[in-house]
């Protein structure tokens, strides 16, 4: 079977039980999740070879990090250990009109500082059909955006299919810093996956006829967009996610595939989203999209497929989309009433 690699951070994520806020926690709950562990936990899921690539430090927190990807059947041979520290984040859920927040305290993990010669990436890569990273890899500073260059050339070299989420993160760099290195990234890219404020933030392309504080999103201006993302870099396919936020409590959750052969774009159902976890969720639509594409879905399935994974991870605890191939399935096909199964 071919193997799906991603690659990027693993953190320790603390949060206080239920709705509560960081000053009224006396405990917190802890979970492990990132980005591109998040995909990987997604595809093994649905039934992939995935392998996840990180760097973690050879103490007990390292190996929990470790053991919880592994034990989703996530292959971990591939993690290098050593350096310091595993990186921590913070979530305060937020619900009504009070906005979840997200508090990093990652400086100096031992992801931060890998070196490129930690990595064979050949090595790595022998028999992987599919590459994924994001855009929060490379804003860890240090060697990691010579680090994602090097993989990408031996995906390249190997003919290794790539995806990349752009995931801007304004908390880790600048848009300038993002839109500098990412500007020779993303060029690898096969399929680009982007929110409605990335491609604005990291490469100041936006789209005409959409406020996303007012919730109002202009699918035409979203083609655009897309159209010219992969006309810059030359990804075969761009996704958006369309995300209308009424409230920290209910979003309305939709996406759109762009194939840059023909010139189509592809618009999923939109859902109405109770929220009971909105972390994760992007990461959800990016396995999803993986999943879809890599069997063989056509546009318009792989995104409906997309989007329904990450509609039922919103109301699933923690970042990790606990879902299979099934259930995506049957919400695609239109049963999203909730009724009990039995």
């Amino acid at each position: 079977m071919s193997k799906f690699v991603t690659f990027g951070e693993i953190m320790m994520r603390l949060n206080p039980e239920g709705y509560l806020r960081f000053v009224q926690a006396e405990r917190f709950e802890a979970s492990y999740a990132g980005g591109e562990a998040n995909v990987a936990v997604s595809l093994a899921n649905y039934g992939l070879d995935a392998s996840f690539v990180t760097k973690l430090p050879a103490n007990p927190l390292g190996e929990s990090a470790r053991n919880e990807v592994r034990r989703f059947g996530v292959d971990t041979s591939s993690i290098v250990w050593g350096g310091p520290r595993l990186g921590l984040y913070f979530v305060e859920k937020g619900a009504s009109q009070r906005a979840s927040k997200v508090v990093y305290d990652r400086a100096g993990s031992s992801i931060a500082l890998a070196k490129r010669a930690d990595f064979d990436w050949p090595k790595i890569l022998k028999g992987a059909k599919w590459f994924h990273f994001t855009g929060i890899t490379p804003a860890l500073g240090g060697e990691l955006p010579a680090i994602c260059l090097d993989a990408l050339e031996a995906c390249r070299a190997k003919g290794v299919t790539v995806s990349c989420d752009l995931n801007y993160r304004g908390k880790l760099w600048t848009r300038e810093e993002a839109g500098r290195c990412m500007a020779k990234l993303v060029p690898y890219a096969d399929v680009l996956v982007a929110n409605e404020a990335d491609a604005a933030d990291v490469f100041g392309i936006r789209a005409e006829g959409t406020d996303v504080d007012s919730g109002r999103l202009d699918k035409d201006g979203y083609v655009s967009v897309a159209r010219k993302l992969a006309e810059r870099f030359g990804a075969k396919k761009v996704a958006i996610t369309l995300r209308t936020s009424l409230s920290a409590s209910d979003n309305k959750w939709a996406g759109m595939l762009y194939d840059a052969k023909s010139g189509k774009a592809f618009f999923s159902t939109e859902y109405a989203v109770r929220i009971v976890d909105r972390v994760g969720g992007g990461d959800s639509f990016c396995g999803g999209l993986v999943y879809a594409l890599a069997t063989g879905r056509r546009d318009q399935a792989a995104i409906d497929f997309a989007v329904a994974a990450s509609c039922l991870k919103h109301s699933i605890e923690h970042d990790f989309n606990h879902v299979s191939v099934q259930e995506v399935e049957s919400l695609a096909a239109g049963n999203a009433s909730g009724r009990v199964q039995r």
